[in-house]
């Protein structure tokens, strides 16, 4: 069975975890809930072609255009994935199992941007905002933490 692109409204909710996998590929399925998001109006303070979205699209060697116009006409993200597959560079199962778990496992202290001593010292307050160690966490659970906390329901007194 296949699943059904979602359309989400990202001003109410959160795209889907990076770590969602779809075809082998992390960041996917996130990727195509913010491109669908930006064709609606409906990004809210995300971002489509982002350094996050280009990871996946350098590693098939496509751009946010091309993609954009795949997951205008998809009904699901399982076509995206195939469609992905069969575009740009072409990449064995086990280069896509490899870049995937490479992409899940990288912290935050080694990302290259983020050794810029001004983008470094904003995201070490946002991970102080969350509760998170800079030093210690992964770009996918920071943004998972900064997705919980963006629609965390709020109490009413």
């Amino acid at each position: 069975m296949k699943t059904p692109i979602e359309n989400r409204d990202l001003t109410k909710q959160a795209p889907h975890s990076p770590r969602r996998r779809f075809g082998g590929f992390v960041i996917l399925a996130r990727t195509v809930d913010k491109c669908r998001a930006s064709m609606k109006g409906t990004l809210g303070e995300y971002h489509y072609d982002c350094p996050l979205d280009n990871q996946l699209f350098s590693f098939k060697g496509i751009n946010g255009d091309q993609f954009k116009q795949q997951v205008a006409s998809a009904q699901n993200y399982e076509d995206v994935a195939a469609w992905l597959q069969k575009t740009g560079t072409p990449k064995s199962p086990a280069e896509i199992k490899a870049w995937s778990d490479e992409r899940e496992a990288l912290q935050l202290k080694d990302i290259p941007t983020f050794q810029d001593p001004e983008h470094r010292k904003g995201v070490m307050e946002s991970c102080r905002k969350l509760g998170l160690d800079f030093e210690s966490t992964s770009l996918f659970k920071w943004l998972e933490t900064d997705d919980e906390q963006s629609f965390k329901p709020q109490s009413v007194s």
